[in-house]
């Protein structure tokens, strides 16, 4: 399953720096983070609200859910790249989604598309890792310690 880490390094670098702006953040050398990236936000932000074609989106949401399909039924399955094209699918949906283009009843299903096959790349993941004797360990068999305290 996918998942978005929220607070991630730039916003505990404001923590830790006291600032009200991610763009005021030291990046380095007296270099603002907004001298870096500012300008990438922009564009990204205009493409995503304004320019992004919608129908080449939707094509690519339906390629690269095949796609993910695909791979996962080819045999041995190759998850990793599954699992990619599951994270383009949903960033594809994010864009749709930003556009405007999902209707409110859409948004339930494509999420759902994009979960099912976050799902079958996790358990085929995890079968993967079965299949050679757990050699990363087995989160199936992990146990909180007695003291509850993780």
């Amino acid at each position: 399953m996918t998942a978005e880490l929220t607070y991630g390094l730039e916003r505990i670098s404001m923590f830790l720096q006291r600032k009200d702006s991610i763009y005021d953040i030291e990046w380095g050398g007296g270099v603002s983070y907004g001298q870096i990236r500012l300008m990438d936000e922009r564009e990204a932000s205009t493409y995503g609200f304004e320019v992004a074609d919608v129908e080449m989106l939707r094509r690519h949401f339906e390629d690269w859910e095949r796609e993910a399909v695909r791979c996962l039924e080819h045999d041995p399955s190759l998850v990793l790249p599954a699992l990619e094209a599951t994270l383009k699918t949903s960033h594809l949906f994010n864009l749709l989604d930003a556009r405007g283009a999902v209707s409110v009843t859409e948004r339930v299903g494509l999420i759902g598309r994009v979960r099912a096959n976050a799902v079958r790349a996790a358990m085929a993941y995890t079968a993967q890792r079965e299949s050679l004797g757990w050699p990363l360990g087995n989160a199936l068999e992990a146990r909180p310690p007695e003291n509850g305290v993780v």
